[in-house]
């Protein structure tokens, strides 16, 4: 049971001395603002948190440009997922294959059937057209995407992703698009779709300020949607006061940090271009990732390697769709950066020198 936990990566409790490229994090940190006000709002917690996260609420709304009742909150975008899938208690599911664990585990936990779409290696696993086939054919009651996709970073277009809500509004599916990483893309609003929410209840949009704000340890998220319905029957699954006084206090906090926003987007892209042409030089193949991580391939094992050498990367081989020797790792700074890139030379050359001799 604990290594299913721990199937996205991050577990630096049990590898204190590594750099952990294997979580997918803004590269500079947390903003000081949101440590501050995550520390002010502690004296508070006598009380219990405002179960409506109205501060929030009014906050997000604004930064998100919706409506207060098309939000909802979840302890961490985990959270949001295994809500949905209890106030939806789907008995079959569509999902692409390789994407994000939780998906597959949430539709488990209600027993339901998952399809998997297989991407395929020779299209760089691209979603096509193939997908709104598949919903056609499969209709199932949920189809869950990421865009990008977790843990290849590839992009679906948008004019994809609407022929994909039409043919679920046809079939009666509902369609639940992650963009939670969408805000390291360099044209995000080219790609997402929340300006199809007003008038398609069948959208489901999934984010999460643990991405955006590197606050992973705070497990903050949420999901917009028309369906007022929809969102009443995942409040009724939910524990109360799931979303704490400090996160609340932290995730208002984080809503104003738009310079450090800017400013991390900006970093992601430098550094995955440095990333991306340090390890092609090296002959490690990559694929198209447009996210603030790199997907890759290497006929050498790397994980062991590499944390024997204190760096933490995402071995993807557990994903369903993909087998030994796919790697992810996160864009960092650039000193954290040029180590990963030494380790991986240093990796090449011991190889070379034992083909050599052997």
């Amino acid at each position: 049971m604990s290594s299913m936990k721990h199937l996205h990566g991050g577990d630096v409790y049990r590898y204190k001395d590594c750099i952990d490229f294997s979580s997918n994090c803004n590269p500079l940190g947390p903003p000081k603002g949101v440590v501050r006000a995550a520390a002010e709002s502690a004296a508070r917690m006598a009380a219990y948190p405002d179960v409506r996260c109205q501060e929030l609420r009014e906050a997000l709304a604004e930064y998100e440009g919706v409506s207060q009742h098309m939000l909802y909150f979840g302890n961490g975008a985990a959270e949001v997922i295994f809500s949905l899938c209890l106030a939806v208690n789907p008995k079959k599911a569509l999902v692409p294959a390789p994407t994000f664990a939780e998906y597959q585990q949430a539709l488990n936990s209600v027993g339901c059937q998952v399809s998997y779409f297989y991407l395929k290696e020779e299209n760089d696993f691209q979603v096509d057209a193939g997908f709104v086939d598949a919903v056609r054919r499969e209709q199932p009651q949920v189809v869950f995407l990421c865009n990008p996709n977790n843990p290849t970073g590839v992009l679906t277009p948008r004019d994809l992703l609407a022929e994909i809500l039409a043919v679920c509004e046809e079939t009666g599916s509902l369609l639940v698009l992650d963009e939670c990483f969408n805000d390291f893309i360099e044209d995000r609003g080219a790609y997402t779709m929340k300006e199809y929410l007003e008038g398609h209840p069948s959208l489901f949009l999934l984010k999460a300020f643990t991405k955006r704000y590197a606050m992973a340890g705070i497990r903050l998220g949420y999901g917009l949607s028309a369906d007022q319905k929809l969102l009443e029957r995942m409040e009724q699954v939910t524990q109360p006061w799931n979303v704490s006084t400090i996160a609340q206090a932290a995730g208002t906090a984080a809503l104003k940090e738009e310079d450090y926003v800017e400013q991390g987007r900006r970093l992601v892209w430098e550094e995955r271009e440095y990333l991306r042409q340090e390890m092609e030089s090296l002959g490690y193949q990559l694929y198209d990732s447009r996210a603030n991580y790199l997907f890759f391939y290497s006929q050498i094992p790397l994980w062991e390697t590499c944390r024997n050498q204190g760096i933490l990367i995402r071995d993807c081989s557990n994903y369903p769709g993909l087998g030994q020797g796919y790697y992810r790792v996160a864009v960092r700074t650039h000193e954290e950066n040029e180590k990963l890139v030494q380790v991986l030379k240093n990796i090449k050359e011991g190889e070379n020198i034992w083909q050599k001799q052997s």
